[in-house]
């Protein structure tokens, strides 16, 4: 069982990019058209933000504010699917036996992302990538909490995921949109607005929850935003239980 508070949230979605668009989004949530908008990310250089893919600029463009210029925090970026139209891209240059570029494998990597925010931040500190199922977005906040219990004053939690390349589509069904959610998450509050929740994993025997047509990190948000008491999720054998306590 873990506690943390959640200080500050910054999403960002095709056509959501403010609180009070989250905020009508999460009272009515419905599908969104999808036609490769991006984040401007005018906080970064242009020559450098010409190297960021979609995927680095809606993971930069919701992390941003929530790390102080002087700040040294931890990151953890989470993608269940991660760099999937990079990489198909790629696939697709090897099928037409085309040269591969070096640059765009090396920002195919699971933890580019991540490396990415480092350098453009000048971050020195930790910086995490993982990937998991369904419930990726519940690993990130155990790993965000493992890092504050080590004495990390505050963590920069970030989960994202584009929309997959056509091709993909008929196997991944967990990203209705694209989407990038950030937290900055604490182990004790310095804001009096912050929301302390509670997470306990039980065991399941059930099948994976197919009932809501939302990413779990969605549905979180919207329980941020509707002040939930409670949400639970569950994945095969796991069964994770959220508890707001304030």
């Amino acid at each position: 069982m873990i506690d943390v508070y959640i200080e500050q949230w910054r999403a960002w979605a095709p056509g959501l990019d403010s609180e009070d668009a989250w905020h009508d989004w999460s009272n009515a949530p419905q599908s969104l058209a999808d036609n490769g908008e991006q984040p401007g990310c005018d906080f970064v250089a242009a020559m450098q933000r010409r190297r960021l893919s979609r995927l680095a600029r809606m993971t930069l463009g919701v992390a941003w504010p929530l790390c102080g210029e002087q700040e040294q925090l931890p990151l953890v970026f989470a993608s269940r699917h991660g760099e999937s139209p990079r990489t198909y891209a790629l696939l697709t240059d090897l099928v037409d036996e085309q040269p591969l570029s070096p640059t765009q494998f090396g920002l195919s990597v699971h933890n580019a992302v991540a490396g990415q925010w480092s350098m453009l931040r000048g971050q020195r500190g930790e910086s995490v990538a993982i990937a998991g199922e369904a419930d990726t977005f519940e690993h990130a906040m155990l790993e965000a909490a493992a890092l504050l219990a080590e004495g990390a004053p505050a963590v920069i939690v970030v989960i994202a995921e584009e929309r997959p390349a056509e091709a993909y589509q008929p196997w991944i069904h967990d990203v209705p949109f694209s989407y990038a959610v950030a937290l900055r998450v604490t182990a004790t509050p310095s804001t009096p607005t912050a929301q302390h929740w509670q997470l306990r994993l039980a065991r399941s025997t059930g099948e994976a929850d197919s009932s809501s047509a939302w990413p779990h990190a969605l549905n979180f948000l919207r329980a941020l935003h509707q002040r939930s008491a409670s949400l639970q999720h569950r994945w095969k054998t796991r069964q994770w239980i959220w508890q707001r306590l304030r």
